[in-house]
């Protein structure tokens, strides 16, 4: 009787499994309210800036949402070579805001919206076809590059929701206690559910924060029911809506200025999910996701958006909840092409108060910032070099977040660049890393700053060579000086085929290694 075989399935990486469908809705549901915030401000602030009406300023808002979901489904599910396929989620970039406001304030209302999306989409369109060049740059992305950038964009996020717990940036009641304690319940619910509910519920422990916080912040009149009653009901975004873009060479190339600080954050953050889910990005995957970007940027400034870019706090939340799964981010771009469509959707993800925001926003992006710590933990310290690379990056992210305004006095190209502490990290890492790394002497060994245990000692390439069996062939020709061998008299250098290269190394006169039998055979 024949044994029946049964072939062995191939293990599913946990970035492609596919969880039940309720659970990727629900999951799905945790990154949008994660990210709700953020892509709805960059559309509010560039429309209040261009003075446009509050049913414009809204169909901005939709066509934000909209954009932002079929992007995140571009960049997780993937056409050709367009998408990284990673749990990633796109948004509404703040990376070209002021480059939008210098842009659109010029000639203002819906003739400055058509110049923006006029530099847009060419900017885009060129950054699209120049992504496999750009990522040539990777090889000077080690980890000790990646490690700094990481915790930079972790650094850099913090400042937000500490904003978001007070209140928000230009509220009235911005610093109240109220706000503060409700950010610190929703910090305490979320600890709470993580280490008391089982794993399923503790997965979803930033959503329950969220949908509780937002209850407990009834009672504090923070929760506002009348953007329910105020939102359309349904709203298409059509191409061109406020009409055929135009084109302006000047504002063409500092739009594309800004895509390429786009491309950097966004290399960054591909990276740092490519750490966090444990399978590393390739130069393939990078490309690939920064075809996403700016394809997903080009069909934005045809249907009315804005810049598209990987959003960090969702690097963040993937962290925090071992949930790797790209189709679970893909469910939550479903939800966000859907808030787009149905304002009304949106106006109920907007009752969560930005205090309850800030509260899970600490979580978030905190996590953000230790996981460039644990990349940086990987990385060897035994010399300067390195230390001083971190060291200057790290001091250059945290100059515009630290001090906003630091280079208002700048020219606007260096603005562009130096103002995002992510990018300033991004191309600091890179130059002295160049510096110390390629281009140094990569023999030499420095001393370190710090003080340390001892170094384990080393042996030279030259001395490796000299005592291997082809280097003791070469030097049994000459005779062995009685004196040389202290401690032996008379010692003589035999050639011996020895077992390893370790048995090389511990060979004396006195305790000669065992010969190999391909030795005997000689």
């Amino acid at each position: 009787m024949t044994e029946k075989f049964t072939p062995a399935v191939a293990e599913v990486h946990p970035v492609d499994e596919k969880l039940p469908i309720p659970q990727m809705i629900l999951y799905g549901l945790q990154h949008v309210l994660s990210m709700y915030a953020g892509v709805v401000a960059v559309p509010l602030i560039v429309g209040t800036a261009l003075k446009l009406s509050g049913a414009e300023i809204t169909y901005l808002v939709s066509a934000g949402l909209f954009i932002s979901g079929l992007a995140t489904l571009l960049q997780t599910i993937g056409v050709w070579k367009i998408g990284a396929r990673q749990p990633i989620v796109q948004g509404t970039s703040f990376a070209a805001v002021s480059t939008i406001l210098a842009v659109g304030t010029a000639q203002g209302g819906t003739e400055g919206l058509r110049a923006v999306f006029g530099a847009l989409l060419v900017a885009s369109v060129v950054a699209f076809f120049l992504a496999p060049v750009f990522t040539k740059l990777l090889r000077f992305f080690p980890e000790v590059v990646t490690g700094v950038v990481i915790t930079v964009i972790g650094i850099a996020l913090l400042p937000v929701a500490i904003k978001w717990s007070a209140g928000g940036a230009g509220s009235k009641t911005f610093g109240d206690p109220k706000n503060i304690l409700l950010a610190a319940i929703t910090m305490a619910i979320i600890v709470i559910i993580y280490r008391f509910l089982p794993g399923y519920l503790s997965r979803v422990a930033i959503l329950l924060g969220l949908v509780l916080g937002t209850v407990v912040a009834i009672p504090f009149g923070l929760t506002n029911f009348g953007k329910i009653t105020e939102a359309s009901i349904f709203q298409l975004t059509t191409p061109f809506h406020f009409g055929m873009p135009t084109f302006a060479v000047g504002a063409i190339v500092s739009m594309f200025i800004v895509m390429l600080v786009i491309m950097t954050e966004t290399t960054a953050d591909i990276l740092a999910i490519g750490e966090v889910i444990d399978k590393p990005a390739d130069r393939d995957t990078v490309t690939n996701g920064l075809r996403a970007d700016m394809g997903a940027t080009a069909f934005a400034a045809i249907f009315n958006g804005f810049s598209v870019s990987a959003f960090a706090q969702n690097v963040g939340l993937v962290a925090i909840t071992g949930i790797k799964s790209r189709f679970v981010v893909a469910w939550g771009g479903v939800i966000l092409v859907l808030l787009g469509l149905f304002p009304i959707l949106g106006a109920l993800v907007n009752l969560v108060p930005l205090p309850v925001l800030g509260g899970a926003g600490l979580a978030l992006f905190g996590t953000v910032a230790a996981s460039g710590i644990r990349t940086l933990s990987r990385v060897d310290f035994s010399g300067n070099a390195n230390i001083v690379i971190v060291a200057y990056a790290l001091s250059m992210g945290i100059i515009p977040i630290a001090v906003p305004g630091f280079y208002d006095k700048f020219p606007d190209w260096f603005i562009v660049i130096f103002d995002s502490g992510i990018t300033a990290a991004a191309v600091t890492a890179v130059l002295l890393n160049y510096i110390f790394n390629i281009v140094g002497r990569k023999g030499d060994v420095e001393a370190p700053i710090f003080a340390e245990a001892p170094a384990p000692m080393s042996i030279s390439d030259e001395d490796e060579e000299r005592l291997t069996s082809e280097g003791l062939r070469k030097g049994a020709r000459r005779d062995y000086h009685p004196d040389a061998g202290q401690g032996h008299p008379g010692s003589v250098w035999e050639p011996r085929h020895l077992a390893d290269r370790d048995a090389n190394r511990t060979a004396t006169p006195d305790q000669p290694s065992q010969p190999t039998k391909e030795s005997n055979n000689e």
